[in-house]
């Protein structure tokens, strides 16, 4: 029995190593890469503890080797979804009633082990899997997913310390329990990070979870469920299901224990999720939470009085990192006539210098995207703005499938600021510029909120700090995460919050406090320690 107040350990950001030629890091992520490329995995689902292989096994290839087989996947049904929804219902009442501390310790030995003994396997996995180069990978797969385990503990903490005051003869206590029932996690495949916080917070706070990933994810997604268990998770407390959206969605948003969902994908996916989860309102035990970090169209201004090369290496990076497959990355800009030509030039010289392959090349800047769907999409796009007149290609336009996903970052110059490519999110290495009359600066940035629906990142560009006060004024809906001569991608869990709102998402903030708080159901129970044996109060009595 517990009788001290802990106090966990104070959360800080895993640094970032820099696997530089000679490091010891470097050798090791070589030989982990070595291994996994030898070995022919078959990953099963979780469900309760149990491994569960199916006879539908789907392959796992590298997007930027689609010849080299990784292994397969047992892929489920609809009896698996039930399987897992009963095993997280089973294991509810334990794992709630488990003391705060024991919960924070599987998560916190999940951390250590994942930047300890599984850094190098969980870093080749991902840029196996998903096509990422070591730095992306290590920023998301390791730093970042360590962050999120240790400072939602933190966080956890931090809720729990918030309690209501109390007056003399009464005690007021605030308990924050789970939700009633189970919470359903539907995770992508860019960032492996989001794909564990997003099950693991809601378990956190004493909630069971069935969790499916993207199926171009999973690879990663097994090692993260292999930690968990490594790190003392019981068994249902996590479910991992791989079956169709379709399939899943069938089972789950018609079962009455149905309490929340934690989601990362696309607007339209999240909004026929929303409407689903409505017209079946009536069949929960409680109306369920919804959280959800959606599509983006993000944007880059610049103002005249802006650095022409810091805006082109925020270009280059924000829009190319990871091949655009960013929810955060830059995706339009909107670019003053007299920078024009000198970030031009800076643009295309950096983008010259982006060598393109297979990341298990250190040297490779550019990766595949994740698969043949996503590749057809944006070269379509490509394609079509290349036979436009009206279009300059400025960098890129080139792409090719033989091998593996690889497409050249590209650059496209548009006359009309309304062009597609400038609305329409390409989840791609993709960047659309409109070139704006300096005078004109005000006006843009009213064009700016007004083009699509989204409002996830955004970043402004300038030295002259009225220019900069007005486009944080004009720009204060147009983005959840807004940054100032800084690109728009790269936010850090307990530096930058993360979420949008409009088109983007519930702005929920993953990556802090407010997130922990929609996985929890407060009571506010009140003590009386001397109760009143006389229902009269004082004013009833008689003047006499």
């Amino acid at each position: 029995m517990a009788n001290a107040y802990f106090k966990v350990p104070v959360a800080v950001n895993e640094p970032v190593w820099s696997y530089a030629p000679g490091s010891p890091e470097r050798k090791e992520l070589r030989k982990a890469l070595t291994e996994l490329k030898g070995a022919q995995v078959d990953i099963p689902m979780t469900i309760g503890g149990k491994k569960v292989y199916t006879d539908d096994k789907r392959a796992i290839y590298p997007p930027h080797e689609i010849k080299h087989q990784l292994g397969v996947y047992s892929r489920g049904n609809k009896d698996h979804v039930e399987q897992a929804i009963q095993a997280a219902l089973d294991a509810k009442p334990q794992w709630e009633a488990m003391p705060w501390e024991e919960r924070a310790a599987i998560f916190l030995r999940a951390a250590d082990l994942l930047t300890g003994p599984y850094r190098a396997k969980m870093n080749a996995a991902t840029m196996l899997g998903q096509s990422k180069n070591i730095f992306q990978s290590e920023i998301d797969a390791v730093c970042e997913l360590a962050d999120f385990f240790r400072y939602n503990v933190q966080y956890m903490t931090e809720i729990y310390s918030q309690q209501p005051e109390s007056v003399r003869g009464t005690w007021n206590r605030m308990e924050y329990r789970p939700l009633e029932g189970f919470v359903f996690a539907l995770t992508p495949f860019n960032f492996t990070s989001i794909a564990g916080n997003l099950c693991s917070a809601p378990a956190l706070m004493g909630n069971t979870v069935v969790w499916k990933p993207s199926e171009t994810q999973i690879y990663s997604a097994a090692l993260i469920m292999e930690i968990y268990e490594k790190a003392g998770l019981p068994p249902g407390v996590i479910n991992l299901v791989f079956v169709g959206g379709q399939t899943a969605g069938e089972v789950i948003f018609k079962h009455s224990e149905f309490a929340g969902l934690h989601f990362t994908g696309s607007t339209g996916v999240f909004q026929n999720l929303w409407k689903t989860i409505g017209e079946n309102i009536s069949r929960y035990k409680s109306y369920p939470r919804i959280v959800g970090e959606t599509g983006g169209k993000d944007f880059v201004i610049a103002h005249p009085s802006a650095e022409a090369k810091a805006v082109a290496v925020a270009l280059a990076r924000g829009a190319f990192e990871f091949q655009g497959q960013k929810c955060s990355a830059a995706s339009r800009a909107y670019i003053p006539e007299s920078l024009w030509p000198e970030i031009k030039k800076y643009l295309q010289e950096d983008l010259a210098a982006f060598k393109i392959g297979n990341p298990e090349d250190f040297g490779n800047f550019i990766n595949a995207v994740i698969d043949e769907k996503s590749f057809d999409k944006i070269t379509k796009f490509i394609a079509e703005a290349k036979a436009n007149k009206d279009i300059e290609v400025v960098a890129g336009g080139e792409y090719d499938k033989s091998e593996g996903y690889f497409i050249q970052p590209t650059v496209l110059k548009v006359k009309d600021p309304g062009y597609v490519t400038m609305c329409e999110e390409l989840f791609g290495p993709v960047l659309s510029l409109y070139v704006y009359k300096d005078e004109d600066y005000e006006a843009t940035l009213d064009l700016v909120d007004s083009t699509g629906p989204y409002a996830l990142t955004g970043a402004i560009f300038g030295l002259d700090r009225y220019a900069v006060k007005k486009g944080i004024d004009k720009l204060r809906n147009a983005a959840g995460n807004f940054y100032i001569n800084d690109k728009p991608t790269g936010a850090v869990v307990g530096q930058q919050p993360f979420g949008g709102a409009r088109a983007s998402g519930t702005n929920d903030k993953a990556g802090s406090v407010l997130n922990l708080y929609r996985w929890v159901s407060p009571r506010a129970i009140k003590e009386n320690f001397v109760p009143p044996v006389d229902f009269r109060y004082p004013f009833l009595s008689s003047d006499d």
